[in-house]
């Protein structure tokens, strides 16, 4: 099966007609307009600095539901410890230049391009991005990001660079969505770690579903506050 070619309109073929890898479109570009529309359809890009654009919908699709959590008593206690200050929304650039230079990816490349942080940057001005951070004597330690519609926060990036500083960051994301009512984190592919955590896998059909019950407007937010007040 061809891959589509996008248009200059911000519009995509269904994610069923991905190839078996997830790759769905070459081409088009990162405006904000086209990302939503992307995200709201369970589409993401993902391409080295280099190659064309491409954009990715793989099944099954990786996701964890805020309330099947599964928070490991060593972390239950580095998190009643508080090693770390947490914040939200306080250095989304920086969190992102971070997740592109962490370890192994400063080696074999980011997908993180300089053009794909400037997207995800003006995302978050738009109020449609959001960071999770750690600090440890005002040094950033560790944190993520990712983009946010309506009740479901799509996953992009973690780093640490002090130990479980990344972990604490997304069992701190875990806490404010169910704050917030998000009923589902997007993590897109699957790995170890995050099955761990207690996420799980869905099909295509069954996260489908997902995006239809649980976006409906794409409405800009505020930005996130953490501590809460």
């Amino acid at each position: 099966m061809p891959v589509f070619r996008l248009i200059d309109e911000p519009i995509f073929p269904s994610p069923e007609f991905a190839e078996p890898d997830g790759l769905l479109a070459i081409g088009g570009d990162l405006h904000p307009s086209r990302l939503v529309t992307a995200y709201s359809m369970g589409i993401f890009p993902w391409f080295s600095e280099g190659d064309p654009l491409l954009w990715w919908s793989p099944a099954p699709r990786l996701v964890l539901f805020p309330a099947e959590f599964h928070l490991p008593r060593r972390l239950a206690r580095l998190l009643k410890a508080g090693p770390f200050a947490v914040t939200a929304d306080t250095a989304f650039a920086e969190v992102v230049a971070a997740c592109a230079t962490a370890s192994g990816r400063r080696e074999h490349g980011t997908w993180i391009t300089p053009e794909m942080q400037q997207a995800y940057i003006r995302l978050h001005e738009l109020g449609f991005a959001h960071s999770i951070e750690c600090w440890r004597d005002g040094e950033l330690a560790g944190g993520l990001y990712g983009v946010c519609l309506d009740r479901i926060f799509f996953g992009e990036s973690m780093f640490t660079r002090i130990t479980d500083a990344s972990k604490v960051a997304l069992a701190t994301l875990v806490q404010h969505t169910l704050r917030l009512g998000i009923a589902l984190i997007d993590c897109q592919m699957t790995t170890d770690h995050l099955l761990r955590f207690g996420a799980r896998e869905l099909s295509r059909e069954t996260f489908q579903v997902q995006l239809e019950t649980h976006i409906d407007h794409c409405l800009p937010q505020k930005k996130w506050r953490w501590p809460l007040p």
